[in-house]
Parts: C-alpha cells; sequence; structure tokens
C-alpha cells in the first residue's frame, strides 16, 4: 500500500502540475475566455487526492470491506452537498462565472475531505493486519504493480486526453453548422448536462455491485473455474437486461413528466424519449467491464474506449458542421453501440456465454408495453403531476415485476 500510495500520488502531482501550467492555455484557447483558469488551479489541486482516493478505494474493495468505500462515498456527496450549496448561496447575486467557480470548489472540497476521511479509515482497517515477514522481497510487487498500472495508466491517459478533446470539440463543431457560440453550448448542455445526468441515474442501483465484480471474477478466474464465471456472467447478464428494460420502458413514456418534475420545462423530453432505449447497452457495458478487468482484460477495455474516442471524434469532426445536432446524436449511437458490442463480443470471446434473447430481453420489452397500458388503464389523472407520477411508477413497476414472477424469472 505504501507503494501504490507514492504511485498514485506522483502521478497525482505530475497531472497537477501539468494542468496547473496548460490552464492558461486551455481557458483562451479552447473554452474562449468563457470562465476563469483560476477553476482550472482549483482542479488541479484537487488531482492528487483523488489518485490516492482511488488507491483506497481498491484496497478496500479487494479486502471486500465494501461498507467503508460506501460510508466513504456518502460521506464525500453530503460534503459536496453542503459546500456546494454554501458556496452557490454566497455568489448567487453573481455572474455564471462565480457559479461554475463554486460548484467546482465544492467538488474539490469534498474529494479532498473523502481522501482523509478513507484513510483514517485505511489506518483503523489496516491494525488488523499485521505482517508476518519483514523481509519481503520489495522489487516483486514494485514490478507486478508497474505490469499493471503503467499499461492502464498510458492507455488512461490517451483516453482522457481524447475524451477532453472529443468534449471541447463538440461546441465548435456546432458553431460550424451554424450556431453561436452561447447556442452550441446551450444545446450541448441540454443533452450532456441535463439529459444524461437523468438517464445514467439509475445506474447506480448497477454500480453499487458492479464494482464488486472486479475481485469476484478475479477469485474465480485464478482458480480457474470457468464453468463459475459463465454462471455469475448469465445472471448478471439477465438482472441487468430485465432492470435496462424496465428503465427504458419508464423513460420512453414517461419522458415529459420526469423532465417537467426536475426542471420544470419540457427542453430535454424529447432527447430523454430519443436516447432512452441506448441504456441497454450503456448499463450492461459498465458491467461488462468490470467483468473484463476481473478476468485479467483491462487492456482489452482501454483499447475499446479508445477505438470508441478515435472514431467518435472522427465523426464529430466532419458530421457535426453538416447535420449539426442531429450528427451528435448519432455519435452517441454510434459510440455507445460500438463500445458495448466490442465489449461483449471479447467476453464472449473469453467465457463462450450466452445470452436468452427470448427471456431476457424479448418478453421483458413485452411486459414493459403491457405494464404502461394496464397503468394507463387503471390510474387517474385527476391529482396533481408528482403524485400521480409517483403512483403511476408504483403501478407501472409493480406490473413489470409481477409479469416476471410470473414467468418465473
Amino acid at each position: 500500500m505504501k507503494k501504490c500510495f507514492l504511485y498514485s500520488f506522483s502521478f497525482g502531482l505530475i497531472s497537477c502540475i501539468l494542468l496547473f501550467f496548460s490552464a492558461n492555455f486551455i481557458t483562451y484557447k479552447l473554452l474562449h475566455n468563457k470562465v476563469s483558469s483560476f477553476i482550472f488551479y482549483i482542479i488541479a489541486i484537487s488531482l492528487p487526492f483523488i489518485s490516492m482516493s482511488s488507491c483506497l478505494n481498491g484496497y478496500f474493495t479487494a479486502l471486500r470491506k465494501n461498507g467503508k468505500n460506501a460510508i466513504a462515498r456518502v460521506f464525500e456527496q453530503l460534503v459536496k452537498m453542503i459546500a456546494t450549496i454554501y458556496l452557490i448561496s454566497l455568489v448567487m447575486p453573481n455572474n455564471i462565472e462565480y457559479m461554475c467557480l463554486a460548484l467546482v470548489l465544492g467538488e474539490a472540497i469534498s474529494e479532498i475531505t473523502s481522501f482523509f476521511f478513507s484513510f483514517i479509515l485505511y489506518v483503523i482497517q489496516k491494525r488488523h493486519y499485521k505482517s508476518e515477514n519483514k523481509n519481503l522481497v520489495k522489487t516483486k510487487y514494485m514490478k507486478s504493480i508497474f505490469n499493471i498500472t503503467l499499461p492502464v495508466s498510458i492507455t488512461s491517459y490517451i483516453r482522457s486526453g481524447l475524451s477532453s478533446l472529443k468534449q471541447l470539440l463538440i461546441p465548435l463543431r456546432l458553431e460550424k453548422f451554424g450556431m453561436s457560440c452561447n447556442d452550441a453550448v446551450s444545446t450541448y448542455g441540454l443533452i450532456n448536462g441535463m439529459t444524461m445526468p437523468i438517464l445514467m441515474f439509475p445506474e447506480v442501483i448497477i454500480n453499487s455491485f458492479s464494482g464488486l465484480l472486479v475481485p469476484e471474477f478475479t477469485y474465480y478466474y485464478t482458480k480457474k473455474d470457468y464453468d463459475k464465471i459463465t454462471f455469475i456472467i448469465s445472471k448478471i447478464f439477465r438482472i441487468t437486461l430485465v432492470f435496462s428494460i424496465a428503465i427504458i420502458g419508464m423513460f420512453l413514456f414517461y419522458s415529459s413528466k420526469i423532465s417537467f418534475l426536475i426542471y420544470n420545462n419540457y427542453e430535454c423530453a424529447m432527447y430523454l424519449k430519443l436516447l432512452s432505449p441506448l441504456l441497454l447497452f450503456m448499463y450492461l457495458d459498465s458491467i461488462v467491464d468490470n467483468i473484463l478487468k476481473g478476468l485479467n482484460e483491462q487492456m482489452g477495455v482501454m483499447k475499446c474506449n479508445i477505438l470508441d474516442l478515435f472514431v467518435s471524434i472522427f465523426c464529430i469532426y466532419f458530421l457535426l458542421p453538416i447535420f449539426g445536432i442531429r450528427g451528435y446524436i448519432f455519435v452517441i449511437f454510434l459510440s455507445e453501440l460500438l463500445n458495448s458490442s466490442i465489449s461483449i463480443v471479447q467476453l464472449y470471446r473469453i467465457t463462450h456465454f450466452k445470452i436468452d434473447f427470448m427471456n431476457w430481453i424479448f418478453k421483458p420489452f413485452c411486459f414493459v408495453v403491457l405494464s404502461y397500458i394496464l397503468t394507463e388503464f387503471i390510474v387517474c389523472t385527476s391529482c396533481n403531476l408528482p403524485i400521480e407520477f409517483i403512483l403511476k411508477m408504483f403501478v407501472f413497476f409493480g406490473f413489470y415485476f409481477l409479469f416476471l414472477w410470473f414467468n418465473r424469472f
């Protein structure tokens, strides 16, 4: 752990220095001086702490002490909410730059305090583990660490750089389509800042157990228990697909109500409905990536992500000036389908698992449609919108899981 701390801190510090000295270039050349470079200085300071926090997360996950990770995450979110709300209340009368500064500062405070909180949990936890051999061969551990982390780190930096380029390129290429800078940023924000967070919010349920898959599959992989691996994959795929289809149905049929309840307008309702079918691939992709990492295929995951980014950047550069926001929607579909398809093929090549399309996909879709029809027939619409929506969701999911139960899912 000391070696891992040193490694993560060193690379976090290098990232901090690089971002610190490139802040002005990013601000003036890439963001059209829309925000202050001071925002990037704050982000830079938090990078070493984020890096070391990931080290602690891996430690608790490997020991299957995920309760401590959960406590640290809850603590981080509470700090983030309190700090952000307080800072925004201080700068509320001012312009958008101060609002961005408050958001970034709140994020940085939560990351730093979360690290120290996790470190305290680590100090308490490590008392239970005492080394019986003081003469361990240290070079062996460093070699093992670098054999894993260096290839992953290099590809991660490439992926992060390409991802940043992709995010910066989207509004710039929308401007080439004929949109003003404000309209381009606003439309991009409507999709990535308003629509996507709603679509990805239910994924927290999947993420609650997907991170646990890495040590679990690593355990069975080292024991060469391939039958157990195939059995667990089939079970996870079945649960994830059935859950994803239920969420897709919710967004397909109730996108307008969801948009109005959250934002008090219908601006993102169309995008919620349009992008909702992709959730089947988005949710599944996060599961497959963690399974592949547990099977020592983390380089394959990184290569897939890098290929996806290269294809996305290519399409963004050439399609957005011609088709505008429709081109960007196409890129989102292409990116998610390409990424998830390659990941699933990789997993199939290793494990040869099988998907039951009839019971895991076709029947759940039929159940979703039938649940919607019955819900609209039973639930009255005379009450106010929040209560009506809650009742409909309760009945909608109730029918859906009842059908699954009758189908002996």
